[in-house]
């Protein structure tokens, strides 16, 4: 279970960058830069997109205009675009949707950006967190879902029965062995302790109706349908059949101002105009949602089309039960947060990996301590050296396969049929070949040349993406690119950690050596007598 725990914080710490990765997977795609617009380029915008939406799709059942804005707490960049919803087809309950980006000053149809190279990306990562892979979602969600609920288990156990956690979260003993393992297990896991309880909790309730369906299961059935209509009512999304809208007679212009005039200016993310079938067309006008923890439900201002008067805003379903579960999961993601918010989940994160693999090296070091007591021959039981295999592999064959999939992505043919299934292939085929080397090398070589290699191999993932593309460190640094830049640098930083890690344990199989010896003439002693 601790090594797919492992699995788990790796893969879910990368995804709170998961945009940010996809972005540096896909050099070719070039990104509009954020930039400030002022209130009458804003106003000019709507116009442009009302005609443009008129034009292009005279009968369609919605129309939404985007204005330029920071979305997802700064995550990604929106650009001035447009998009409509066709009618849809008899016996279709929905439409499909046509998008298109328009140039800001004169409403024409942009360009389309080069196609970028096919990646899984940022988001290959985050899924796996809690799909897994190679295996259909609904196993991989209830294997991490059992995991996840042993972990909250052990971590509230942990606090109630260690009395002295607190006062133990400031000892560190180096150099003792299991104690020094200890020690650190303890440190690491106070020090995130309370984002350790938020996590595993609210990864739970992330999929509770796969968790505990009866309550469902008991009021609408266990059936396909009866699960759809579930969702259904849950998301609001039934009974709403929608026909053809007109361009709406109110002054949009004037509907933007007042929005501005209760959000602030400029904050305005996009404009929908819509109708169901036995209501009026409305309009809605949605606010720019960054950092906050209603994130999927930004607020909305309501109007007639007609008579741009304002409506009433509509109730959410679910009530406060419904709220509580989304700030849980807004919380679990961090899509509220800031950059530097960001970050503070990432060194979270990490700290999580940091407390999962020293307790994955603890179990082995107390195993074999025992073992070598019980006679010489029992340091090299079968079990105990076949976990400590699985350690190596895990703790330091993990982020090696993690980097591998970062070089597939620069390194595999851009035409390549199935790219994107290759680098996860790439992945765990480096995974699993650090397994086997593992088991080939002793387990103080595999340990110190595995962390080498990773350091090796994240410090060269710069290098790298400066000989197969044009944005290389320096450039980046330079237009202020700081996706590209931050990711060059986090790699760099990623490979000095690995390097200390393997200086450290070098000098522990060192030390630790010549302490085994002693233990070792101990026991013959002992045995002797």
């Amino acid at each position: 279970m601790g090594w797919l725990l492992f699995f788990v914080f790796v893969t879910g710490t990368a995804g709170y960058f998961q945009y940010e990765i996809t972005r540096w997977m896909q050099p070719e795609q070039l990104r509009a830069q954020p930039q400030a617009h002022a209130q009458e380029d804003l106003l000019r915008m709507t116009a442009l997109g009302l005609a443009r939406l008129e034009k292009m799709a005279p009968e369609a059942s919605s129309w939404r205009i985007t204005l330029p804005h920071k979305a997802l707490a700064g995550r990604t960049w929106q650009e001035f675009s447009v998009r409509w919803q066709l009618v849809p087809d008899p016996g279709h309950e929905f439409g499909a949707f046509v998008s298109e980006k328009l140039d800001p000053w004169d409403g024409s149809l942009r360009p389309s950006d080069l196609e970028p190279r096919a990646t899984t990306g940022g988001n290959g990562l985050y899924r796996m967190h809690y799909l897994l892979h190679y295996m259909p979602d609904a196993w991989g969600i209830r294997i991490v879902g059992v995991c996840t609920m042993l972990m909250l288990i052990a971590i509230v156990a942990g606090v109630i029965t260690h009395k002295k956690i607190f006062r133990d979260f400031f000892t560190f003993r180096p150099g003792k062995g299991q104690r020094s393992w200890l020690d650190a297990h303890n440190a690491i896991s106070v020090m995130a302790l309370p984002f350790f309880l938020m996590i595993t909790y609210s990864g739970l309730v992330f999929f509770m109706f796969t968790y505990m369906p009866a309550g469902r299961d008991q009021l609408y059935g266990s059936g396909h349908v009866e699960q759809e209509r579930f969702y259904e009512e849950l998301f609001d999304s039934e009974g709403h059949k929608h026909i053809a809208i007109e361009r709406p007679s109110a002054d949009m212009a004037a509907l933007v101002n007042q929005a501005w005039a209760v959000w602030g200016p400029g904050q305005v993310a996009f404009i929908t105009v819509e109708r169901h079938e036995g209501e009026p067309t409305e309009i809605s006008i949605a606010r720019v949602n960054g950092g906050r923890l209603d994130l999927w439900y930004p607020p909305i201002l309501r109007f007639d089309a007609a008579t741009g008067h304002p409506l009433p805003d509509e109730a959410r379903k679910g009530g406060g039960a419904s709220s509580t579960q989304d700030v849980i999961l807004n919380l679990h993601e961090g899509l509220f947060a800031g950059i530097w918010g960001r970050w503070l989940y990432f060194f979270a994160g990490l700290l999580g990996c940091a407390m999962v693999g020293t307790g994955l090296v603890l179990w082995t070091v107390k195993r074999r301590k025992h073992h070598l007591a019980a006679g010489l021959e029992g340091g090299e039981h079968f079990g105990v050296r076949l976990v400590e295999n699985l350690n190596v592999a895990t703790i330091a064959g993990l982020p090696l396969s993690v980097a591998a999939y970062f070089w597939a992505n620069r390194l595999l043919p851009v035409e390549m049929a199935d790219r994107a299934a290759w680098e996860l292939h790439t992945l765990f085929a480096v995974w699993l070949g650090t397994l086997f080397y593992a088991l080939a090398r002793p387990l103080a070589r595999a340990w110190v040349e595995l962390l080498w290699s990773c350091s090796l191999v994240y410090a060269l993932v710069p290098v790298l993406n400066a000989l197969t593309t044009n944005r290389h460190l320096g450039h980046s640094l330079l237009a202020r690119d700081w996706v590209f830049a931050g990711f060059d640098l986090t790699m760099l930083a990623l490979a000095a950690l690995f390097a200390v890690m393997a200086v450290k344990v070098r000098r522990r199989v060192i030390t630790g050596h010549a302490s085994g010896l002693n233990m070792r003439r101990t026991v013959l002693g002992k045995g002797s007598v």
